[in-house]
C-alpha cells in the first residue's frame, strides 16, 4: 500500500464515491451550480483522505472562497501554462486555531518575513494535518510547535466555525496559483485571559514574527475591511495604534505597537502585498464574532 504522504481533499455530489480533488478544480464551485462564492457543505477525515461532500442533516458548515478566487478566474491559456508538478498536487487540507480566552480575546501570530507563503501576513495558528492525525490533534499540534502553547484535548472544547477555500498567491494579479488549501478554522476555548496566557507564549521565530490578541472592538473593524471590495472600515473607537508582542530571531518578545491600519488594510490589486490580516482569517473573525452573539443551546 502506498504510504500516505500528505492528506488531501476528496469531493462527494449526489452520493458518489469520494474523488480527489484536482488542483484546478475550485472546491466551492464543485458545489455551487450558481457559481456562489459560499455553499453549505459536510466534511469528515476518513482513511487520510478529508472528505467534503453537499450538506447533510445535522452537520452544516460554511464553505467559502473569496470573490477574486485565481481558480474560479483562471482562462484555460493560463491554466495550460501552470507546470505539471503545480497541476498535479491536489488540494491540500490545513487546521487554524482560533484561541478564545476567558475574556473573549483570539490570539493571531504575524507570518515570519522569510516563508514562502504569504510572508509578513497576520492568521491564527495553523498549519498541515499530518497523515493519522485528527483535525484537533492536527491544531493542538500547530498551537504548540507555532506558540508554545500548550492544551489537552480533553480541556479543548473544539468547534469547527466554517471552512476556507485559499489559493497563493490570493490573486491572478500576483502570479498562477502554486499552492490550494481548504482551511478548517476551530475554536478552541480556554479558561484563562489572555493576560494569564501570554507568558506562556514561546513563539518560533522561524514561523512567528509576531503575536496579538483581538477583542471583539478590533475584530469588528479587521471584518468591515472586505478585500476585494470598497467601502468604509469600522474603526469607531478604537486608538491609533495595537498592543503587540514582536519576536526577536532568538524567540524573545518584545512589547511593541502597530498603527491600527494596519490590521483593517485591504489586500493590494497588485503592486506589492503589505502587512495585513488575511483574507481566509477575516472570514473566521466575522464566524467568531457570530459565534459570541449565538446563545448556547
Amino acid at each position: 500500500m502506498e504510504k500516505v504522504r500528505r492528506i488531501l481533499v476528496y469531493v462527494c455530489k449526489d452520493r458518489a464515491a469520494p474523488q480527489r480533488a484536482q488542483f484546478l478544480q475550485s472546491v466551492t464551485g464543485h458545489f455551487s451550480d450558481g457559481g456562489d462564492d459560499e455553499v453549505e457543505v459536510s466534511c469528515s477525515l476518513e482513511d487520510n483522505k478529508f472528505i467534503v461532500s453537499a450538506a447533510a442533516d445535522g452537520q452544516q458548515l460554511l464553505l467559502k472562497r473569496p470573490s477574486f478566487c485565481p481558480i474560479k478566474h483562471l482562462s484555460p491559456t493560463e491554466a495550460a501554462a501552470i507546470p505539471l508538478d503545480v497541476r498535479q498536487r491536489g488540494v491540500d487540507v490545513g487546521v487554524a486555531i482560533l484561541l478564545q480566552t476567558a475574556n473573549q480575546r483570539v490570539l493571531l501570530t504575524r507570518r515570519a518575513k522569510q516563508l514562502r507563503i504569504f510572508p509578513n501576513i497576520w492568521v491564527p495558528p495553523g498549519g498541515h494535518v499530518e497523515p493519522n492525525e485528527t483535525l484537533l490533534a492536527a491544531g493542538l499540534r500547530e498551537l504548540q510547535e507555532e506558540t508554545g502553547l500548550q492544551l489537552k484535548p480533553d480541556e479543548a472544547s473544539p468547534e469547527v466555525l466554517g471552512l476556507w477555500e485559499s489559493v497563493f498567491p490570493l490573486m491572478l494579479s500576483r502570479g498562477r496559483p502554486q499552492r490550494h488549501h481548504v482551511v478548517v478554522y476551530m475554536l478552541l476555548l480556554s479558561s484563562l485571559s489572555h493576560l494569564q496566557l501570554q507568558p506562556s507564549l514561546k513563539p518560533s521565530p522561524a514561523e512567528v514574527s509576531g503575536t496579538v490578541w483581538v477583542d471583539r472592538q478590533l475584530a469588528a473593524a479587521v471584518v468591515s475591511s472586505v478585500d476585494g471590495e470598497e467601502g468604509d472600515v469600522c474603526e469607531d473607537g478604537l486608538q491609533s495604534s495595537i498592543s503587540v508582542a514582536q519576536v526577536s530571531a532568538d524567540g524573545a518578545l518584545t512589547d511593541s505597537l502597530l498603527p491600527t491600519r494596519i490590521f483593517t488594510s485591504r489586500a493590494p490589486l497588485s503592486g506589492p502585498d503589505v502587512e495585513r490580516v488575511s483574507t481566509g482569517t477575516k472570514y473566521a473573525l466575522k464566524l467568531w464574532l457570530k459565534s459570541l452573539d449565538t446563545p448556547d443551546p
